[in-house]
Order: structure tokens, then sequence, then C-alpha cells
């Protein structure tokens, strides 16, 4: 490789790496936004959220000329499926999150994106019939042991933590099987959730139980910028996976939940017992056990590939 093609690549590294950066520290610090939205619930805010998102999307999209590529997709009826449950699937992942942040449960919130990487490969296990190497299953019983310990410290299963970590595994495995961009996918997963959001809204002005207008210029306007805080990171993230490889990109998701839970702890002031220690530092262990076992097969596979290249 020639100098300038080694200093092009040594830039779009370190674009990509602000870009990851960015996107991960804006998910992680997203917790101390949904908080203004009050006293909108939790599903007024979901609502807003999705009909917001898919005003902003349809914008950039209109802006980057890319709505042939999501119009493509609605011309085959298997993918368009995959799209549609994956807005479903969302929307119940999003719907929880903010509940999670608006009732105090940041921590456990954290909890689920921690576990949500065992759980993508779990799910490769079980739907992708992909092989597990040792250290993995290893990883994976230590979660299992942590969500038993955890379950009966809390007395009842973290269900905020379950729900969020298998619902963005499900969502993950949709967007695998639809084979769409980020911006596109959101587009099309927001308008067929959409109707159903309009339909609520419609009915809380209706009955008067709408807060969209009723607390003021400034609540209306934060409402409306949820789909501005959904677009942003996405896009962010979109920028940095085109530069970075997957390895990195492994890395850098950690921010997100690390960000969580030190808001939850230290800024929020959940509780965290000895019990519930132990739990995460269980699930703590299995992300560093997989993560460095996936760095050094990583290299191992380069290596390979550069041997029988030579």
């Amino acid at each position: 490789m020639t100098r300038g093609g080694l200093r092009r690549g040594r830039s779009e590294t370190a674009e990509g790496l602000a870009l990851g950066v960015g996107a991960y520290l804006f998910w992680g610090l997203v917790p101390l936004y949904w908080p203004l939205l009050e006293p909108a619930s939790a599903t007024e805010v979901l609502a807003h959220r999705v009909v917001w998102s898919l005003v902003t999307v349809a914008v950039l999209l209109l802006a980057v000329r890319r709505w042939s590529h999501a119009l493509a997709v609605t011309r085959d009826p298997r993918r368009l499926a995959y799209v549609v449950a994956g807005g479903f699937v969302v929307a119940l992942n999003w719907g929880t999150y903010i509940y999670a942040v608006n009732s105090d449960r940041v921590v456990e919130a954290s909890l689920g994106y921690f576990i949500n990487p065992l759980v993508t490969i779990a799910f490769g296990v079980v739907f992708l019939h992909e092989r597990l190497r040792t250290v993995q299953w290893c990883a994976l019983a230590l979660a299992f042991v942590a969500i038993l310990e955890l379950t009966w410290e809390y007395g009842h299963l973290p269900v905020i933590a379950l729900t969020l970590a298998f619902s963005f595994g499900v969502y993950g495995l949709l967007k695998k099987k639809a084979g769409i961009g980020a911006v596109e996918g959101l587009a099309l997963e927001t308008v067929a959730v959409a109707p159903f959001a309009l339909a609520y809204l419609g009915y809380l002005a209706a009955t008067g139980a709408s807060t969209f207008g009723n607390e003021g210029v400034g609540h209306a306007l934060l409402l409306a910028s949820t789909g501005v805080v959904t677009a942003v990171p996405l896009l962010l993230f979109g920028g940095a996976a085109t530069r970075l490889s997957l390895t990195t990109l492994g890395l850098l998701q950690y921010l997100a939940p690390i960000l969580q839970f030190l808001l939850g702890v230290l800024v929020m002031h959940e509780a965290m017992t000895t019990g519930r220690w132990v739990g995460f530092v269980l699930v703590w262990v299995a992300l560093v056990l997989i993560t460095v076992e996936a760095t050094q097969h990583h290299r191992r596979t380069l290596r390979d590939a550069a041997d029988n290249v030579v």
C-alpha cells in the first residue's frame, strides 16, 4: 500500500472512531433526555417518537435521494415482512427503555444492553446455526448464572433488562434478514408503526389527555425533537460502520451501557446492593471473555488468511 493509501486509511479510521464514539455517547447519555418530557407518559412519548422519527427520516431520505432503496424493499414481500416485524419489535424496545428511565430503573436498563451481545450470540446458534467456541459457551453460562442471581436478588426476573436485551437481539436478527440500510430501515419501520402511534395520539387529543401543546411551547418542541434524538445517533453509527472493523465497533458498543450504568448509580442514585453488584460483575466477566476471545480469533483469522496468500 502507498503512503497516500495508508494516510487515507488512518484518516478514515480516525473519522470512524469519532463517529462511533459520538453515536454511543449519544445513546449512553440519552437517559438524561427522557425525564425532560414529563409529564408525558412513556406511551405518549413513544407515540411521538415514532411519528417524529418518521418525519425526520423522510426528510433525510429526500435530502440524500435514497427513497428508491426503501421502495425496493416494498416490492419484496419477504424482506418487507422482516422490516414490518422489526418496526413493532423496536417500538417495544423504545417503549420499555423510556419507561425504565422514567421509573428510575436506568441501572436495570443498562443491564439489558450489557446482556444484549450475549443474546445475539445465542440467537446466532439457535436461528443461524452458528457454532460456538468454548469461551463463548462459558460466557453464556456465566450470563445465565448472573440472571438467576439477579432474579433471586430482585425477587423476580429482571423483566426490563431481558425485554431490552431480547427485543434488540430480535431486531438485529430481523435487520440482518431484511438487508436494509439504517435510515431506509427506520423509515419503513416507522411507516409500519405510525398508524397506531397516530391513532393513540388522536385518542389522547380527543380525550383531553394529551400533553402536546398543553404544557407550553418548550414541551411541544421537546416532544417533536424525539425524531432528531432517534436519527442522529443512527446516522453517526452508519458512518462509523462503513469505516471501522466489526471488532472495533463491537468494543465501542459497551460505551453506551457503561454510561447508562454510571448515570443510574452516580447521578440518579439508584440502589446497588451487594447481590446486584455480584450479578453485574458476572455479566461483565462474561463480556470480557467474549470480547478478548473474539479479538484473538479475529487476529488469528487474519494471520491465517495472510499465510495462505503467501
